[in-house]
């Protein structure tokens, strides 16, 4: 063992507005880096754990999506650790680890938690995005009960432990032994990919995955497939699991080189962000794409010539022939959930399968305490997050290899006809969201609080609205609440609806994700059941639901935007 290391006690104060969002605190890198900021954060954390669960001895994993200020974040989070007897870290080579690699980690070695470095989608770099967040013993994010304590302690604190000669090799595999005032400390570098590989050949069949790519029997051609990693997290996923495990050539593999700044891109799996991969698939070459964020929790899907299967259709696809995944062949399927803002796909699959179905606020978190009551199995968020009861977080490569599963079962469909077909079944529902990000505060406030309004006035159920040539007329509005049915928490304010008569709704929300300003969220949902109509774009279809959105919040009045900076 290596020389006695001594603990130091810092003398800090607060800082303000420390409050974990949907999935952890996210700030700009400059916030993070002033002096303090991260350990105060951090000592929040782990005196937060410390008041509910034994720290001492215990084991937490540590990693992060390689974005700009991971490494210096481990090795706080390393010396603070020590200076609270946690007995081992676990930790990712380089401090890598994807978020669902994360999970399963604390879960196969049941961890006291972990934490994750992440803005998952937000951009990257000395000028971007950096976060930091808690997942619980079952490996998901922290409850709103925990990252309220957290957010408390944050608030009174006065001072931090720390052992500030302690040093972490990132790059050398295996373990690293300290003492620190008589107390061991160890701390293991482990492969970021290897455990999770293992875990999804638990849980998929590589074999007929790898002959549906091959163009082998019962296959009649090749099924090209790319996928891009963004500069993210996933790309040694992607050249591990797609390239070396099933065969996909090496230039499958987009922008798969993690980097602090994720290229100079926006980390984020959608349409416009993922605007290379989206060429890539228009021009015909390859039958299946699919693009993951910073972190790898999430996807997107694209079929032959660009298809777009937006993440609701991709729930509900997966879920009606999840009977062709061998983990859920094996285990069953015991319920399927959405969060609210998703467009109501899964819901009809569920009906029809005769499954339990929950609807919950956006976070991951909302899930997790269902699945461990063992009432839920696969679920989703428009977000472009789906994932199921393998881990307690969305997870994009498993969705990927879920996409490939099925399509193997099935030689010679395509992804366009997959989803065609099962519109065909089940109707389709149109689905669309407009991002306006970094809107003022106060703006953002004065639109929602118009729309409160809205919800407490008398004459709002019944009121029409005309546009397009269509009629919406409303038949419920209100501000989403929810209560967990296996421990009774409630959740409230979590999104304001205007449900119409015909079945469309339109949702508002103030995003938790962002690190500066607020990003504004509206949501249009419609369902058609028409099989001419449901070949016609969506945008196109959804534009009369939208316009009557705009009316009704009055949302380009106060933050003055014309146009959303997203449209999913």
């Amino acid at each position: 063992m290596a020389e006695a290391l001594k603990i130091v006690t810092v003398p800090t104060k607060p800082f303000e507005g420390q409050k974990p969002g949907t999935s952890g605190l996210r700030k700009t890198v400059k916030e993070f880096q002033k002096p303090n900021y991260t350990e105060n954060f951090v000592h929040a954390i782990l005196a937060a754990v410390a008041s509910v669960d034994k720290l001492e001895k215990s084991v937490l994993v540590v990693g992060g999506d390689g974005r700009f200020f991971c490494p210096e974040a481990v090795q706080i989070i390393a010396r603070m650790s020590a200076a609270h007897k946690v007995g081992k870290l676990l930790i990712g080579q380089r401090g890598i680890f994807s978020t669902p690699a994360v999970s399963h980690l604390i879960r196969k070695n049941t961890a006291l938690g972990g934490i994750i470095l992440t803005a998952s989608h937000n951009p990257g770099g000395p000028d971007a995005d950096f976060g930091i967040k808690y997942n619980i013993s079952n490996g998901g994010p922290a409850p709103d009960g925990f990252t309220n304590k957290i957010f408390e302690l944050t608030k009174s604190i006065t001072e931090y432990r720390t052992v500030p000669n302690l040093k972490i090799d990132l790059e050398k595999l295996g373990l690293q032994k300290f003492v620190v005032e008589g107390n061991a400390f160890e701390v293991e570098i482990i492969d970021s990919v290897t455990d999770y590989v293992l875990l999804m050949k638990q849980i998929f069949d590589f074999d007929a995955i790898k002959k549906l790519i091959a163009g082998q029997a019962p296959h009649k051609k090749p099924f090209n497939v790319v996928f891009d990693a963004l500069h993210g997290v996933t790309g040694p996923y992607v050249k591990k699991i797609f390239c070396e495990e099933l065969g996909a050539s090496n230039d499958s593999a987009l922008n798969a080189t993690p980097l602090p700044d994720f290229g100079g891109e926006h980390p984020d799996p959608n349409l416009t962000y993922a605007h290379k991969l989206v060429s890539v698939m228009k021009e015909g070459k390859h039958d299946f794409g699919a693009a993951f964020d910073g972190d790898g929790d999430r996807n997107m899907i694209l079929g032959k010539n660009g298809f777009f299967v937006t993440p609701s259709d991709s729930l509900a696809v997966i879920a009606a022939q999840s009977n062709l995944i061998p983990y859920f062949k094996q285990n069953g399927v015991k319920g399927f959930a959405r969060s609210m803002p998703t467009a109501g796909a899964i819901d009809r699959v569920a009906k029809e399968m005769g499954k339990e179905f929950f609807e919950v606020p956006t976070g991951w978190k909302y899930f997790g305490n269902l699945m461990d009551a063992n009432r839920l199995s696969l679920c989703g968020e428009e977000s472009f997050g789906t994932g199921s009861d393998h881990i307690r977080e969305k997870d994009g490569v498993w969705t990927a290899l879920a996409w490939l599963q099925i399509l193997a079962a099935q030689p010679d469909i395509s992804v366009e006809q997959l989803v065609t077909k099962h519109w065909e079944k089940y109707g389709r529902n149109f689905f669309t969201r407009y991002d306006y990000e970094n809107c003022e505060d106060a703006a953002a406030k004065k639109m929602m609080e118009q729309l409160t309004n809205l919800l407490n006035a008398p004459d709002t159920v019944g009121k029409e609205f005309l546009d397009g040539g269509r009629t919406f007329k409303i038949s419920k509005a209100d501000n989403f609440s929810y209560k967990d049915p296996v421990d009774n928490s409630l959740a409230e304010n979590q999104g304001i609806r205007i449900l119409f008569v015909d079945g469309s709704r339109i949702v508002f929300r103030i995003s938790g994700t962002g690190s500066t300003g607020s990003t504004i969220r509206l949501y249009g949902d419609c369902y058609e059941p028409d099989l001419v109509k449901q070949k016609m774009d969506a945008q196109v279809i959804l534009k009369p639901l939208i316009n009557v959105a705009l009316q009704l919040s009055k949302l380009q009045e106060f933050t003055g935007r014309k146009a959303p900076t997203v449209i999913t």
